[in-house]
C-alpha cells in the first residue's frame, strides 16, 4: 500500500487499479564524508510505501559512508562511474551497466572512490528507513 505526497494538498492512497505517476523525487540527507545527493521517487518519504523504495543517487569523487548491517535487501544498478561495495569477505567494484544485490543482514559499505564519482539507483525491499539500516557507530 502506497501513499502519494501531493505538493501542499495532502496526500491520496494509491491502491493500483491505474497507473500512478511520480511527478519528482524528494531529496534526502545521506551519510557520510562529503555530500551525496539522493533522490527517492518511491519510498517511505516520497510516496509513504513501505515495501520498497526506489531511489537515484549522486556521489563524489572520494564519498565513503559508514558501513552498514541493514534489515533489507538492496538492488543497486551502477550507471555510471564505479560504486565500491565492501563486505564482510572482500571488496566488489561494480562498474557502469552492472548491479549488485546486497542481502539483509549483510554487512556492506559503499564508496565512490574514483575522480568522476558515481551515479546509482537503489532499490530496497523493504523500503530504507534510518531505523533499519543500522549503521556502524
Amino acid at each position: 500500500m502506497c501513499f502519494v505526497a501531493l505538493a501542499g494538498r495532502g496526500s491520496v492512497h494509491y491502491g493500483g487499479g491505474m497507473p500512478m505517476l511520480i511527478e519528482r523525487p524528494s531529496v534526502i540527507e545521506a551519510a557520510g564524508n562529503l555530500p551525496k545527493r539522493i533522490e527517492e521517487y518511491v519510498g517511505r518519504v516520497n510516496s509513504a510505501c513501505e515495501h520498497v523504495s526506489v531511489a537515484r543517487m549522486v556521489s563524489p569523487a572520494g564519498w565513503l559512508e559508514p558501513g552498514q548491517r541493514p534489515d533489507f535487501e538492496e538492488i543497486t544498478v551502477v550507471l555510471r562511474g564505479l560504486l565500491r561495495v565492501e563486505h564482510e569477505t572482500g571488496v566488489l567494484e561494480v562498474r557502469a551497466g552492472q548491479a549488485v544485490i546486497t542481502r539483509r543482514g549483510e554487512w556492506v559499505r559503499y564508496s565512490s572512490p574514483e575522480a568522476a564519482g558515481a551515479e546509482y539507483v537503489a532499490i530496497c525491499i523493504p523500503a530504507f528507513s534510518p531505523a533499519t539500516v543500522h549503521r556502524d557507530a
